[in-house]
């Protein structure tokens, strides 16, 4: 076991999420997810409130995925928007049936941004962003995902899971599933996912079965491909493109998310998302948004291996420290000195 004393100290403006703000401000927290590890076959219906960032898009009739990243923007894929008209665009947030309006938020589109370099014939840079018209209140339904930061790194065979509003067992892309489907997949490296696509580059990254059978399709365009970080969930692609639908061979393909960070920072306004960097199965992670800065004055330990920290009673993910050469993650408290108690 290890404990860890921290203090808050008046540094700059490096900003990370205070517990005492409440937990509505931590992103990538799914309260309602109650999932084991236990693989699912084939994909299934989500639970009201599993992917409490989840967005669906109505653009002029069409149907896209997206996710909320802070109060007022939703991240997209680039290819959902034939033009950057607001006209007929509706964002849908808490919605776990088309037809039920329990828990669902909707906000017009107060603005839309497709990312500059985004090429329609290879579907490189397939990002953008979505402005709501007003903020979003946070709920157990609605809560914004983790981002992946710059440099996250994402292995072959990690458990991921993909959502959307479309079946995922090799149904037809028109076939509309009334609830959120959900539907976990390993990530699939980019070398040999190269040999499915001539066109993949290093802002995307590939996630799938070999024999095809659980993939995103054409009405998830624009989901999220997320992952867990600890208690923490972690946007690592969007979905951007395949070949069919879960066919044999042919993974699906997602934008990488952590090459865009910088350019995500630069066009949202206000609150900035959270990010974390993902460097394998349960790592280390680093939170880089809003309010406080916290620095590690004493550790007692009883060896060098790396550990996950945590802070009974709150929910906020503060900034990786390093500290003995161990790798910490912990949580913040109230104002002032804090003990954390090692989580395993």
């Amino acid at each position: 076991n290890y404990q860890l004393l921290v203090t808050s100290l008046p540094l700059l403006d490096c900003r990370f999420p205070r517990c005492g703000a409440g937990p509505h401000r931590v992103c990538g927290a799914a309260p309602l997810n109650t999932r084991s590890d236990t693989r699912i076959v084939g994909g299934q219906e989500a639970a009201a409130g599993a992917w409490p960032w989840q967005a669906q898009l109505v653009i002029q009739g069409g149907l896209c995925g997206g996710s909320l990243i802070n109060s007022q923007w939703v991240l997209s894929a680039a290819h959902c928007f034939k033009s950057t008209s607001t006209s007929g665009v509706t964002v849908y947030l808490g919605l776990q049936s088309l037809t039920s309006s329990a828990n669902v938020v909707s906000r017009s589109a107060a603005q839309i941004i497709v990312h500059p370099d985004y090429n329609s014939n290879t579907n490189d840079n397939d990002v953008a962003l979505v402005q709501l018209f007003s903020a979003v209140t946070f709920t157990n339904y609605v809560r914004p995902v983790c981002l992946a930061a710059d440099g996250s790194v994402f292995p072959s065979g990690l458990d991921c899971w993909v959502t959307g509003n479309v079946q995922h067992l090799n149904s037809p892309a028109q076939n509309i599933s009334q609830t959120l489907q959900e539907v976990d997949v390993p990530i699939v490296s980019n070398s040999q996912c190269s040999a499915s696509y001539s066109t993949l580059t290093n802002n995307m990254l590939c996630a799938g079965l070999t024999n095809g059978g659980k993939d995103s399709c054409q009405g998830d365009s624009g989901g999220p491909l997320v992952t867990k970080n600890g208690t923490v969930w972690v946007q690592a692609g969007v979905v951007s493109y395949g070949n069919g639908c879960a066919q044999p061979g042919y993974p699906g393909v997602y934008a990488r998310i952590s090459n865009y960070q910088t350019w995500i920072n630069s066009q949202v306004s206000g609150e900035q998302p959270g990010y974390i960097s993902f460097q394998g199965h349960d790592s280390t992670t680093s939170l880089l948004t809003s309010q406080s800065c916290w620095d590690v004055v004493a550790v007692h330990h009883r060896s060098t291996t790396a550990s996950i920290w945590t802070i009974q009673g709150c929910t906020a993910v503060i900034s990786e420290q390093v500290c003995l050469k161990i790798n910490l993650h912990v949580r913040l408290g109230p104002l002032g000195p804090v003990l954390l108690v090692s989580s395993g």
